[in-house]
């Protein structure tokens, strides 16, 4: 197995009500935590209405938080093209690319939330026609192409970019999927890599991964792109791990019920289907048994990793752990970092040499104990023949 990266997708999913100013920092914290501890990723949401996902630039979020990290690559998950103007999307970038050093990604999607389009006099279809349009500009505009076109929204004339990325030859690109091919599809076209933010999350989810790889190869072939490189597909699941499967399930009681109700009766997007729990062990029941997530403990977390790995049918570059507030922020944190302690290793190349190591240590260990009581031994009468011959 390659080493996979893991990271967070950070919506985020906040409990309408509470002081906005301290969610963003516990936000930005939180990153910093996860840099700390040796994530890869981190994706922004880009949200405007609805009252929960309360980040509504993920572009100033990410400078905010470049300037408390050092390592951990950040990512607009996803910038929902649609509402913006392709130019300024572009443009904004690279100023992150050379901003971080090399450490921005752009995740570019239609936008989730019907009632964000709405407020623009767009419908879910424009979003999606949009999509499709907007991103070959920006593709066009990235490569250093001169763009003149009229959109739906927006009239480009002789449009350009001032400055090329920091990143040669660009900044990692990729296309959110939920359900449909619509992403893959693009990804496939343009050549870019791909989010399955929803895979996990419908109740085929399973059956999805590898036939959402499949249109990617697909339209890579049609359009003569390169062979797509599976390191640069992600997939975002859920978990929340605590030291014993009981304590777990004491952590996600703190606010699992107002995250499955966001789904349930607030957010008009059906294709993010959890099911039609009422109860808080329901609600764990559907996570764990639907195959959509993992609520327990580090065995369970890496079991979960190892079935999306397989069912993938060819593997994946990165898991990013859906971010929520099921529990406090002190668990999710200790949560995250049981993932980075316990779960990292199996699935980055580092846990086989140490328990190799202890394996060969404990097969000699009989012998090598002889040997070093035969020193002891040894030096034992080699003091006393010196102590006698002084005598």
């Amino acid at each position: 197995m390659t080493r996979l990266r893991f990271g967070t997708f950070l919506a985020p999913f906040h409990v309408p009500g509470q002081n906005p100013t301290l969610a963003l920092q516990r936000d930005l914290d939180f990153v910093t935590h996860l840099d700390r501890l040796g994530y890869d990723e981190a994706w922004i949401g880009e949200h405007h209405s609805a009252g929960s996902e309360i980040i509504a630039s993920p572009e100033i979020f990410i400078a905010a938080a470049a300037e408390r990290t050092r390592n951990i690559k950040l990512g607009t998950g996803v910038t929902s093209i649609a509402y913006h103007n392709p130019l300024w999307v572009a443009d904004r970038m690279v100023m992150l690319d050379h901003l971080t050093r090399g450490r921005t990604m752009l995740g570019v999607g239609p936008g989730s939330l019907p009632t964000d389009s709405a407020m623009i006099g767009l419908n879910p279809t424009d979003t999606r026609e949009l999509l499709d349009v907007n991103i070959d500009i920006i593709m066009r505009l990235l490569r250093g192409e001169s763009v003149t076109q009229q959109t739906k929204t927006h009239n480009l004339i002789d449009a350009q970019l001032q400055l090329r990325p920091y990143t040669d030859p660009c900044f990692d690109i990729a296309v959110a999927a939920v359900a449909s091919p619509t992403g893959p599809r693009l990804a496939g076209r343009h050549g870019v890599g791909l989010l399955s933010i929803g895979a996990t999350l419908t109740q085929d989810g399973f059956d999805a991964l590898a036939h959402h790889w499949n249109v990617v190869e697909e339209r890579a072939a049609h359009f003569g792109q390169q062979t797509p490189d599976r390191s640069g597909w992600r997939l975002v699941g859920l978990m929340h791990i605590a030291e014993t499967k009981e304590q777990a399930y004491r952590d996600v009681e703190f606010g699992i019920v107002p995250w499955f109700n966001y789904f349930q009766k607030v957010a008009a997007f059906p294709q993010m289907d959890v099911g039609d729990s009422t109860d808080i062990k329901g609600m764990i029941d559907f996570i764990n048994e639907a195959g959509i997530g993992a609520i327990g403990t580090v065995e369970d977390a890496r079991a979960q990793v190892q079935r999306l790995w397989d069912q993938s049918n060819g593997g994946f570059g990165c898991m990013l752990l859906l971010g929520h507030d099921w529990a406090n922020p002190e668990a999710t944190r200790r949560s995250y970092e049981l993932i980075a302690q316990q779960v990292f290793p199996h699935f980055q190349g580092q846990a086989e040499s140490t328990l190799a190591a202890k394996k060969r240590a404990l097969d000699t260990r009989e012998a090598h104990a002889a040997t070093q009581l035969a020193a002891v031994d040894h030096m034992t009468a080699k003091y006393e023949k010196e102590l006698s011959e002084k005598g």
